[in-house]
């Protein structure tokens, strides 16, 4: 690998701890909201899709948002307008002061799982969690 390539790597990885950091949601632990109240948590009802068929994973903003980022297990989709998923099928439907949703297109058993959306706001920040169930 030359070493651009491993400025590359160095980089994203670099990148993704940062926000890690910055979102408040540390590797490996269970993502719960860091505000002042269990309010702050906004569990979502299952989400049950069948295999083949597309999804749309929308999450609430509101207040004035600096940062979000919607994740699946320890792994981010998009922070903010930025694409951190390799895969195809995941993008970006609707980014803006209101709302931040993302599509899964082609769903598959092995998107089975938790998906976490994390806001930073100008006051706390807060998740919003829904699990997609494929049949």
């Amino acid at each position: 690998m030359s070493a651009r390539g491993y400025f590359a790597v160095w980089w994203k990885s670099m990148s993704l701890l940062s926000l890690r950091i910055l979102l408040l949601l540390p590797t490996g632990l269970p993502v719960h909201s860091q505000g002042d109240s269990q309010s702050d948590n906004k569990v979502m009802d299952n989400i049950t899709v069948r295999q083949g068929e597309t999804v749309f994973l929308r999450c609430p903003q509101g207040d004035i948002v600096t940062h979000t980022a919607w994740l699946n297990r320890s792994s981010i989709l998009y922070a903010g307008e930025d694409k951190w998923s390799v895969d195809p099928r995941v993008s970006l439907v609707i980014l803006n002061q209101d709302e931040f949703t993302i599509k899964i297109v082609d769903v598959d058993m092995t998107d089975e799982g938790p998906y976490v959306c994390a806001v930073q706001t100008s006051s706390r920040p807060r998740t919003t969690s829904v699990h997609i169930l494929v049949q």
